[in-house]
């Protein structure tokens, strides 16, 4: 059975991105030991994509030329018009993620459906509970501020870890299910 699943990298005080989207906070753990394996077995699981539109945004300019999603379907959520890189197969929606719900699913086949981001977006599938998953790696930088790990208006109901692990000796990945959902 496909489910969503949260798939991120944060910082120990809760963001996954500056206030301007800088991630070099991140960056510079591409070359951590374990860190790569970790994403390409996440991916091996990966059917469909949704993202959403300030991500898209932030790939286009930062991997110009790039698309890493190559024969995965994507879905990019947003309110603006973008144009779809060469060869991909992208579909650009606007509304509730309730109402496409159901073509994410069909999209991942027998695989699941990764909510690459941002917060926002997720936090939507949250609220719709459409959330089932949260892989969450804690990289150990504090910024203080920035774009909000899964800004939800409230508390959830406590998580279910079902996983963790130390990913380069620095980094910690936390493998969470939410209440009262499949996995």
């Amino acid at each position: 059975m496909s489910i969503f699943q949260y798939y991120v990298a944060s910082t120990i005080d809760g963001f996954i991105a500056s206030e301007d989207d800088d991630l070099g906070w991140l960056l510079q753990f591409d070359h951590v030991e374990g860190v790569n394996e970790s994403y390409e077995n996440f991916m091996a699981g990966v059917g469909c994509i949704a993202m959403g539109g300030h991500t898209y945004r932030w790939l286009m300019e930062h991997e110009a030329g790039k698309w890493p999603y190559q024969g995965i379907p994507c879905w990019i959520f947003t309110h603006h018009e973008h144009a779809a890189p060469a060869g991909s197969d992208v579909t650009f929606v606007r509304g509730d993620v309730r109402e496409f719900a159901p073509d994410l699913l069909a999209d991942a086949g027998a695989k699941n459906v990764w909510l690459v981001g941002g917060g926002d977006l997720v936090a939507q599938f949250a609220n719709a509970g459409l959330l089932h998953e949260m892989i969450v790696t804690i990289i150990p930088v504090v910024l203080g501020s920035g774009k909000r790990l899964l800004p939800l208006d409230g508390p959830t109901a406590p998580l279910e870890l079902l996983s963790s692990r130390t990913v380069g000796g620095a980094a910690v990945e936390l493998h969470y299910r939410l209440p009262g959902k499949p996995g």
